[in-house]
């Protein structure tokens, strides 16, 4: 049996518990069903008896204090809520015991934003890592030695994992579920959860909005231009002239304030703002890309994918609902 340890983090996601908790005895339910041993011993372990989740609405009650347990296999931990740094420092009792289990040989299992936890560790430093897109900026901030794979839905580097966003974390599950108890049983599990099998990217669910928090001002303003004129072909010399900053000055300037090269960033405002048109409007690929600035339909449909993960007219095809019925 592999022991899985499931945390009741202070302001923890209640539903990335009930749903760790859901497939690993689910998961055993399948394997007895088929007249195979269950493979997982799952308990909920908590700093408390009772943990209040989503600012006091519901509580959960662990079935061990992590006191009480001496080793485990697998350490997940789901996602948490609120204030980022807050929701890091109210659980920092867990991560000498995170990092003594990983000593130990235990596999650490982050879910969607449960990777502030992890990598509160520093077990991740010098490693990548998946996380929910949306903190994308805040996750680099703070932990600068971590590389954030913020497209990727799951990442696994010597045990650690972690995975994108939201619902993305079920994509991780189904792997472990996959890893320990077989292929049959994570194709079962997907089917009678109704879930998407071997999903690898989360950029098709991800939303531009540009990185602001920063205090380089010639930088920001750079980023509003090029947000205000979508539909015009900016080159960087064009930037740097405008701004009076050496062009390799002014890309080292754009890239540490952004975490893009200007030609990324402007890439993604038009890529941002052909999405829009495409999920709203009844333009045609063509029509929304000759309104965001591009002549050449391969280079728009080469940069659309490698942002998104589809081409445009898959990508019209999922979110415009007239498309859809078309």
């Amino acid at each position: 049996m592999k022991h899985v340890a499931i945390l009741i983090p202070n302001e923890a996601v209640l539903a990335s518990i009930v749903d760790a908790r859901t497939i690993f005895t689910g998961a055993n339910d399948f394997l007895q069903s088929v007249g195979r041993q269950p493979v997982f011993d799952v308990h909920m372990i908590g700093l408390a008896k009772e943990v209040k989740v989503h600012g006091g609405m519901f509580s959960v009650h662990p079935d061990l204090l992590m006191s009480e347990l001496g080793k485990t296999d697998m350490v997940i931990i789901p996602a948490i809520s609120g204030d980022l740094d807050n929701a890091v420092k109210i659980n920092q009792e867990f991560v000498p015991w995170i990092i003594n289990q990983y000593k130990n040989g235990a596999e650490i299992v982050s879910l969607c934003i449960g990777s502030f936890i992890l990598a509160s560790t520093g077990l991740l430093n010098g490693k990548e890592c998946s996380s929910h897109w949306i903190t994308a900026d805040k996750f680099r901030s703070m932990f600068p030695e971590v590389t954030l794979v913020d497209g990727r839905i799951v990442t696994e580097q010597q045990g650690l994992y972690s995975s994108g966003g939201a619902t993305s974390y079920w994509s991780l599950l189904l792997l472990l579920i996959e890893k320990y108890a077989g292929r049959d049983i994570a194709i079962m599990a997907a089917k009678i959860y109704a879930l998407e099998i071997d999903r690898k990217s989360q950029s098709p669910f991800a939303m531009f909005t540009g990185q602001k928090k920063h205090e380089d001002d010639p930088i920001k303003q750079a980023q509003e231009y090029i947000e205000n004129n979508v539909t015009e072909k900016i080159s960087v010399e064009d930037l740097s002239s405008k701004y009076a900053i050496g062009r390799r000055h002014f890309e080292r300037r754009f890239k540490k304030a952004t975490n893009n090269t200007p030609v990324e960033y402007i890439q993604r405002v038009k890529i941002e703002a052909a999405k829009k048109q495409l999920e709203s409007t009844p333009k045609n690929v063509n029509e929304v890309m000759y309104d965001v600035g591009y002549t050449d339909a391969k280079a728009f449909r080469t940069v659309f994918k490698k942002i998104t993960g589809l081409s445009p007219i898959d990508y019209r095809n999922k979110y415009n609902k007239e498309a859809a019925v078309a």
